[in-house]
């Protein structure tokens, strides 16, 4: 099952890129021989400050045909790591090929777009900027990925 990151802005040489780029390429590593991956990401930028519904349009064009959307939004639920690892292992199980996970902009996503969403994740009740939020998500696919291996990373 292949896995987009479809997120606002470009992540630019940093500690975020860092991250990212580690935690992606651990998942494709880790999650091959699960049937996970690989992971890819797809960022979009409103060039001519249209907002948040013009973000929203970018976004809902970089989602693959027939994808999962799944949208990272404060209103979402809040999952355990493992029940987050279970929840991709039914969608691979349930014979998904794409699921695309959506980032939207510093104002949030557009409502049409979340609205649409067939899945909505929240890292809790706090606000997160949206590059931190893609470093974050990197890392529980990670995690899941190595909770579906029995591997060692995830202690709880």
């Amino acid at each position: 099952m292949r896995l987009h990151l479809c997120a606002v802005g470009r992540l630019r040489a940093g500690p975020e890129r860092v991250l990212v780029d580690d935690y992606l390429q651990r998942f494709d590593r880790t999650g091959r021989a699960l049937g996970l991956g690989p992971a890819a990401e797809h960022e979009v930028e409103d060039k001519r400050g249209g907002g948040m519904e013009a973000e929203g349009d970018l976004l809902a064009r970089a989602v693959p045909q027939g994808a999962l959307l799944a949208v990272l939004d404060e209103r979402g639920r809040v999952l355990p790591s493992p029940e987050f690892a279970a929840q991709l292992a039914r969608w691979r199980d349930g014979g998904r090929h794409d699921v695309a996970f959506v980032i939207g902009g510093a104002d949030g996503l557009a409502p049409a777009l979340r609205d649409r969403a067939d899945f909505a994740l929240s890292f809790g009740a706090m606000v997160w900027p949206h590059m931190l939020v893609r470093v974050m998500l990197a890392e529980q696919l990670y995690r899941a990925a190595t909770i579906l291996a029995g591997g060692p990373y995830h202690r709880a």
